[in-house]
């Protein structure tokens, strides 16, 4: 029997060390996919975006009524960001109508809010909002003050639970992974969501 060449043998170990090596690169791409599809997310939401969703919250439900005894009109909101404190900041013009009075009030809001996530709407919502301030036109002095004290309700009624941005299917699903928003950040001209898999929460 003839025995193999050493020149044979080589090139066997050396096809071996080949076939072993793509073996181990094809893992490591394998599992750097897996890590990949994994790992956290972020999309981004711009401001014109975020003023034209308010815009049409706006425009659908612009009357409002606290403690039955203010109408309140309000429209025309401007959305800005406020990154230092991580909240959004909304003014708009008002209107207000008191019982029993033939002219109403006029004048602006500036309400602020943070940002939560609402798994039920698919919806990153305003909560916490905060009365920032109220200017009246033609309002004496008492009579602005009064409704001052009235600011924090106004705010709640307004802006508290109204979905600021609705997320679409495409912004949860990933490679087949459904994802969930943990973590808002806002920056000077845009929303930016971390997203998890939702099985690795």
């Amino acid at each position: 029997m003839t025995e193999p060449n050493r020149s044979d043998i080589h090139l066997e170990h050396t096809m071996k060390r080949f076939y072993t090596g793509i073996f181990l690169l094809a893992t490591a791409i394998v599992l750097t996919a897996c890590v990949g599809l994994l790992a956290p997310r972020e999309i981004e939401f711009p401001l014109y975006k975020l003023q034209q969703s308010m815009d049409r919250h706006f425009s659908l439900n612009s009357r409002h009524r606290t403690l039955t005894l203010l109408d309140i009109n309000v429209s025309n909101p401007k959305l800005a960001l406020q990154p230092q404190s991580n909240r959004v900041l909304t003014m708009m013009d008002a209107t207000i109508a008191p019982p029993f009075m033939k002219n109403a009030w006029k004048g602006r809001f500036a309400i602020s809010g943070g940002l939560q996530f609402d798994p039920a709407r698919n919806a990153i919502v305003l909560v916490d909002p905060k009365m920032e301030d109220i200017v009246l036109e033609g309002v004496d002095a008492a009579v602005s003050r009064q409704v001052t004290k009235l600011g924090g309700l106004l705010a709640e009624e307004i802006l508290n639970g109204m979905a600021l941005y609705t997320l679409q299917s495409d912004d949860l699903q990933y490679a087949g992974t459904r994802y969930l928003p943990v973590n808002i950040v806002v920056k000077q001209n845009s929303l930016v969501i971390t997203l998890v898999p939702e099985n690795a929460r």
